[in-house]
């Protein structure tokens, strides 16, 4: 069996992603767990294959001469500048594939697919948390302990806040993993349900609500100030939508 720590911390950890107080937590962790330092080799021997399987292809010499046609110098050229205009064509040539598959991924570039992607995930996500054990790393109602639990494992400040006045009762937190980041989870109940509120920093400009569904779950995604989030649950999109204002008012 996986231990939570898997989980949540493994892969930030392994790609060098997680805070040094998290990754200081991690270490600790690693003293006395069976399971993560078996992962972690097998990730390195994943990732040893990969720079061996040669996967890596050459931009075509069309592309080259496309670039080089539409370069248009602003001095003479002179007998130094032509290396220096092969050196940036290959580097263009490295890095067009490099460019592509950000592209895809790139949180300022989303797409209807992307965003399609990003919520498989999170339902995922807040499937597997419903399996006992997974729900939250920290069980409590309180707004202070649950920032506290999360203080040095986040890089910006939580806002978790109890809505039971509201019927959305704060039942806890816990740390997920969305695109291979960690992530922060706060966890509400509401009667016959309950809903992750997976919660990460941005760049990007507020949104508006958008909402979807998948497997049976309904989903909904907005981002405030810096920060975007995305609740997740079997109950109905307009609960949703109650605890999306409650965030936001």
């Amino acid at each position: 069996m996986r231990c939570d720590f898997a989980d949540s911390l493994l892969q930030g950890y392994f790609d060098g992603e997680l805070s040094a107080p998290s990754a200081a937590e991690f270490e600790r962790h690693l003293q006395h767990c069976v399971h993560c330092p078996v992962e972690l080799v097998d990730l390195d021997l994943l990732r040893e294959r990969l720079q061996l399987a040669q996967l890596y292809e050459a931009a075509p010499a069309s592309l080259r001469k496309k670039i080089h046609a539409d370069l248009r110098p602003t001095a003479p050229t002179t007998a130094m500048s032509q290396p220096l205009l092969w050196h940036w064509l290959a580097a263009a040539a490295v890095l067009l594939p490099l460019a592509i598959a950000g592209w895809r991924v790139s949180p300022v570039l989303r797409t209807d697919d992307y965003q399609a992607e990003l919520a498989e995930e999170i339902v995922d996500a807040h499937v597997h948390s419903l399996q006992p054990g997974h729900l939250t790393g920290i069980s409590s109602s309180d707004e202070q302990a649950v920032k506290g639990w999360f203080k040095g494992r986040l890089t910006f400040a939580l806002p978790a806040r109890d809505f039971a006045n509201d019927g959305f009762a704060l039942e806890g937190g816990r740390l997920d993993v969305v695109e291979g980041c960690s992530v922060a989870v706060l966890v509400y109940a509401r009667p016959g349900h309950l809903i992750s509120v997976f919660i990460w920093p941005t760049r990007e400009r507020d949104t508006s609500p958008r909402i979807g569904s998948r497997q049976g779950y309904q989903w909904i995604d907005w981002r405030k100030g810096k920060i975007e989030f995305c609740a997740v649950s079997e109950a109905p999109t307009s609960d949703l939508l109650q605890l999306q204002w409650l965030f936001t008012k």
